[in-house]
């Protein structure tokens, strides 16, 4: 969420957030969204606005609900598998924990795509 941005406060709102987050690949295929619960807490909203929105997006085929599974990005939604997106959210911080500039990160990403496979 961009900082000068406003916070979200309809249903509406917070499915746009995660919307753009799950088409975007920040959120990537299988990755589990937070709780009804937490999302209406992180945002001070009531929960019954944070089930809208996450009601919204499970109409849109982009979020499945499971009991005790919760919410997951579904399969296709995403432009980047779960586990790419984990492992990315890993490299920027190791980057960052080393002192690594983005523009350097993405350079040695860009080394390590193109290199042979050994």
């Amino acid at each position: 969420m961009n900082p000068d941005s406003p916070a979200p406060r309809t249903a509406d709102d917070i499915a746009e957030l995660f919307r753009g987050a799950i088409r975007s690949g920040q959120l990537g295929d299988g990755e589990r969204l937070p709780t009804v619960r937490q999302t209406a807490r992180d945002f001070g909203i009531a929960q019954g606005t944070a089930a809208k929105a996450y009601r919204a997006l499970e109409q849109e085929g982009l979020v499945a609900t499971r009991t005790a599974a919760g919410t997951r990005v579904a399969p296709g939604a995403s432009r980047a598998a779960g586990v790419v997106v984990e492992r990315a959210r890993a490299l920027a911080e190791a980057a960052q924990a080393e002192g690594t500039g983005f523009d350097d990160a993405v350079a040695v990403l860009r080394a390590v795509w193109s290199a042979p496979a050994e």
